[in-house]
């Protein structure tokens, strides 16, 4: 008889420190060197790893007692509708206008008013006219020219005509105006959503010490069996800012209305009523020239920040640097002595095109377990304002000023549900139950408000 030699047994080296049947070594023989010499410290190979600090640099957090949080920004002060048609022809000295764009309810409009309408298509058909009569019912009203020739445009819905108040003329000795227009005001709303993550450890692999090296918040520092509870902490408070920033609201008919109701994230409020770029990174001035006309027609803010991957930064670069008269035979822009010793730099901070642009990378965007690399809805950047709005808080009762990112958290004098953590089981301290191993809860209830999307831009691949 003899013993066979299918099946063996190979040493194979586990991932975690268990004595396994593949790792478990029977000879110890310590004239062989079977013990191989180890790291105490865990090695770096992806640098730091968290994504996390774009809110804490543009936004700040503050409490909300309700699980519904809602402002009013601010509409236009001045009247302009950009979607109306005439029912008179060319050279008539009447007309009526219909107003017909979508988000407006009730039009603003007055008697004795003095309107300018334009063609959107034709620079050259243009008038200006007096509203004789509103119809707030119908959306209309009418007008009568100014000019001797009439109107200069066609009647029906094509051309689509822009008209805006410019002013008002009344006769001597008559009434004054009737109508009243209210300030008109955008009311918005977000709900807050709870995040969670937990870490397990059994009791029995707490009772094997065994410590590593990591680098955490405050520098080097050695972990006993907690290393993965650690990174369940770090993994957490990232999901904390990313899903303020992916965040949609479940829609009606979608398979996760009945168990989520979703929160509205920075790309999907920027994209449903801020801006939006696609098509590819803007290059060329022409570019920032057609960016900066449209921040002219939203908020104006004078300061912007520009967050965005690492292939948007490059196209600023090259974009700046092109300006330069001596491009295309060497580096010539900045400021520096040519010292043979110096790091030359290619990089810009930022630059002023009509506002003030300051660019930043994102690691968000360009970490490869995150958006980096992703095709589909790739986002290539967001352009923030910088600075903060007023805005009315029901909490306080009052004006306040907030930034236009700020993150509410559900808080009260008995809960503050911004960052919890605490610990269950029957090992390591925790005496709640029965089980046997320790669970580390994590749990936070928040939305992001985002204010004044209008000054928002999202760049999209």
């Amino acid at each position: 008889m003899a013993l066979d030699t299918t099946p063996g047994f190979d040493l194979t080296p586990s991932p975690k420190k268990q004595a396994l049947a593949s790792n478990y070594i029977t000879d110890f023989n310590f004239l062989n060197q079977y013990l191989p010499d180890t790291y105490e410290k865990e090695f770096e190979r992806y640098g730091n790893r968290s994504v996390a600090s774009f809110l804490r640099m543009v936004g700040a957090e503050m409490p909300s007692n309700s699980d519904l949080i809602k402002w009013a920004e601010q509409g236009r002060l001045h009247i302009k509708y950009v979607n109306c048609s005439t029912d008179a022809a060319a050279a008539a000295d009447t007309a009526t206008i219909s107003v017909d764009d979508a988000a407006v309810t009730t039009i603003g409009v007055k008697i004795g008013q003095t309107v300018h309408i334009s063609n959107n298509a034709e620079g050259t058909e243009y008038n200006k006219a007096i509203i004789t009569d509103v119809d707030y019912t119908a959306g209309t009203f009418e007008v009568a020219y100014y000019e001797e020739g009439g109107q200069t445009f066609a009647t029906g819905s094509s051309p689509v005509l822009s008209v805006f108040v410019y002013g008002s003329e009344f006769g001597k000795g008559t009434e004054g105006v009737v109508e009243s227009v209210e300030a008109e005001d955008n009311i918005f709303e977000n709900s807050p959503i709870i995040i969670k993550e937990k870490y397990a450890v059994s009791g029995s692999d707490m009772a094997q010490i065994g410590w590593i090296e990591v680098e955490g918040d405050n520098g080097p520092g050695y972990l006993w069996f907690l290393k993965s509870e650690h990174e369940t902490r770090l993994r957490f408070e990232d999901y904390l800012e990313t899903a303020m920033i992916e965040a949609v609201p479940a829609e009606t008919g979608s398979g996760a209305i009945g168990s989520a109701k979703g929160s509205e994230g920075l790309f999907y409020v920027v994209e449903d009523r801020g801006n939006v770029w696609s098509g590819g990174n803007p290059t060329i001035l022409e570019d920032f020239d057609a960016i900066v006309q449209r921040l002219d027609k939203q908020g104006a803010i004078d300061e912007n920040v520009l967050f965005i991957d690492r292939k948007f930064s490059f196209d600023i670069d090259d974009m700046l640097a092109s300006q330069s008269s001596n491009a295309a035979g060497g580096v010539s822009y900045g400021l520096f002595d040519n010292d043979e010793m110096m790091a030359l730099n290619l990089g810009f901070n930022g630059f002023r095109r009509g506002y003030q642009f300051y660019k930043s990378d994102w690691k968000y965007l360009n970490d490869a377990s995150m958006r980096g690399g992703i095709v589909g809805g790739k986002v290539n950047g967001v352009l923030v304002p910088a600075g903060s709005t007023t805005v009315y808080d029901q909490v306080l009762g009052k004006n306040a000023k907030r930034p236009f990112l700020h993150v509410r958290y559900r808080a009260s004098e008995v809960e503050d549900r911004k960052y919890k953590t605490w610990v269950t089981g029957s090992a390591g301290g925790a005496q709640t139950s029965s089980l046997d191993a320790m669970e580390v809860h994590f749990l936070s209830e928040r939305a992001l408000c985002t204010l004044g999307a209008n000054n928002f831009m999202l760049f999209k691949g």
